[in-house]
C-alpha cells in the first residue's frame, strides 16, 4: 500500500519511505484525479450537446477597466492572511506536518505576523493589478458564455460541496461519529477521515442543478451529460481507497483462491500491508511510519468497485448517442450505481443501521432508494416523451 507518495517512490525508486513526499497522501491524489477525470468527461459531453443544439450559451456581464472594489481586495487579503498564517508555521513543524496536513491546516495554528504580511500583500497586488489596467472610461460589455466554459465553476462547486456532503454522510453512518460530532462539532467536521460517497454525490447534485439553472440551462440535458462523468470519477476515486488502504475494504476472506479466477491472488483476498489506517498488526522489521498490515486477508472491494464503474461507464458511453429521450441516460446510471452498491455493500464491513425493524447498512438503504428512483424515472420518462 501506499499511505503517501513517498511509500510509492520507495517501491518504485527504493528512495526512503515518510520523507518530503510524505504531504501528498494517495488518498487525495487520486481525490483530485477524480475530479479532472470527471470534468474531462463532463467536457467532452456538454461540447457535444452543444453541437447538436441541446444546450445554449448565456450572457454575462464583463467589467473592464475599473478600479478594485472593496470586496476583491477583502478578499485577496483574506486569502494572504490564510497563506502567510500557515505557510511559515508548516515549514518549522514539517515533521509534524507530514503524518496528518489537514489537521495542521485545519488547526488554530500558526503565524500571526507573516499573516497580517501576507493579508497586506495580496491585497495589494490585486489593488495594484487593477490599477495598471484601468481604464479612463471603464465599460462593461457582454459575453457570451458556451456551458462547456463553466466546468471549472462547476468542478469546484461539486468538489466542495461533495466533500461537505461526504463529511456529514459519514458522521450520521453510526453512533460514535455522532457523539464525537456532538462533542467537538469543527473537529469533526474538518478531519479529513471518514467520507461517505453518496452523501457528497447528493449535496453536490443539489449545489450543482441550482448553479446550472440559475446560468440558463436546461438541468435535464446536463443530468444526461454528467452521467458518464460521475461514474468515471468514481471509478477513479475508488483506486484511491484501493491504494492508500484507507478502511474501505471488505470483510475477512480466508476462502483459497478459486480455480477460475483469473486475477493475482491479491485481487481475491488482501491483507492491506502499510494501509493508511495503520490498523492490523504490526510488520515485523518495519520501522516506518505506517507499519501494519490486515492479520486476516480481506475482499479487495475499492478494486471491484473500480472494476463494475468502469463497465458502467461503457455502458453509459455506448448509449449517450443512442437514448433520444432526455432524461434517460441519468436514471440509466443512477439505477446501475445503485445495484452496484447494494451487492457490493454485502461483503464489506460498514456498519449496520437498524430502520423500521431492517438492519442494513446506510449505503444499503441509499443504494435501495436509487435503485427504485433509477426505476420511476425511466419509466416516467418514457411513458411522458414526446410522441413522435
Amino acid at each position: 500500500m501506499y499511505p503517501d507518495l513517498s511509500y510509492f517512490f520507495h517501491d518504485l525508486l527504493g528512495t526512503s519511505p515518510d520523507n518530503w513526499l510524505s504531504v501528498i497522501k494517495t488518498f487525495g491524489f487520486f481525490l483530485i484525479l477524480s475530479f479532472l477525470a470527471s470534468a474531462y468527461v463532463f467536457y467532452l459531453e456538454l461540447k457535444r450537446k452543444e453541437k447538436a443544439g441541446l444546450l445554449q450559451g448565456s450572457n454575462e456581464k464583463e467589467r473592464i477597466g475599473f478600479p478594485a472594489t472593496w470586496q476583491e481586495l477583502v478578499l485577496n487579503g483574506l486569502f494572504g492572511f490564510i497563506i502567510g498564517f500557515k505557510l511559515p508555521y508548516i515549514a518549522q513543524h514539517f515533521d509534524a506536518f507530514k503524518p496528518d496536513p489537514a489537521k495542521m491546516i485545519f488547526s488554530s495554528n500558526g503565524t500571526l505576523l507573516w499573516g497580517v504580511v501576507g493579508a497586506a500583500l495580496f491585497a495589494f497586488l490585486k489593488y495594484w493589478d487593477r490599477k495598471r489596467h484601468q481604464l479612463s472610461k471603464p465599460l462593461i460589455r457582454e459575453t457570451l458564455v458556451m456551458p462547456h466554459q463553466r466546468i471549472g465553476d462547476i468542478t469546484i462547486l461539486a468538489a466542495i460541496s461533495g466533500l461537505i456532503g461526504a463529511r456529514l454522510f459519514s458522521i450520521i453512518e453510526s453512533e460514535e461519529n455522532i457523539k464525537a460530532f456532538i462533542k467537538n462539532p469543527l473537529d469533526q467536521l474538518l478531519s479529513g477521515s471518514g467520507l461517505a460517497i453518496y452523501g457528497g454525490l447528493i449535496l453536490a447534485f443539489i449545489t450543482v442543478y441550482l448553479y446550472i439553472k440559475s446560468k440558463g440551462m436546461k438541468p435535464i440535458y446536463v443530468m444526461d451529460a454528467v452521467a458518464p462523468a460521475l461514474i468515471m470519477g468514481y471509478a477513479v476515486g475508488r483506486l484511491g481507497c484501493q491504494f492508500s488502504g484507507d478502511g474501505d475494504w471488505g470483510i475477512v476472506n480466508t476462502s483459497p483462491t478459486p480455480s477460475w479466477w483469473f486475477l493475482p491472488d491479491w485481487a481475491w483476498s488482501y491483507t492491506y500491508p502499510h494501509n493508511v489506517l495503520n490498523d492490523g498488526v504490526k510488520i515485523d522489521g518495519c520501522l516506518y511510519n505506517y507499519c501494519h498490515q490486515l492479520s486476516e486477508g480481506v475482499f479487495p472491494t475499492p478494486l471491484y468497485e473500480t472494476f463494475f464503474s468502469l463497465i458502467i461507464f461503457i455502458i453509459l458511453w455506448s448509449l449517450r448517442k443512442r437514448i433520444t429521450i432526455p432524461g434517460i441516460l441519468f436514471f440509466i446510471y443512477v439505477f446501475l450505481n445503485g445495484v452496484e452498491r447494494f451487492f457490493i455493500e454485502k461483503i464489506r464491513t460498514n456498519p449496520d443501521i437498524n430502520l423500521l425493524g431492517m438492519k442494513a447498512t446506510q449505503a444499503e438503504y441509499v443504494a435501495s432508494l436509487l435503485i427504485i428512483i433509477g426505476v420511476v424515472g425511466i419509466v416516467y420518462l418514457y411513458i411522458k416523451r414526446p410522441k413522435a
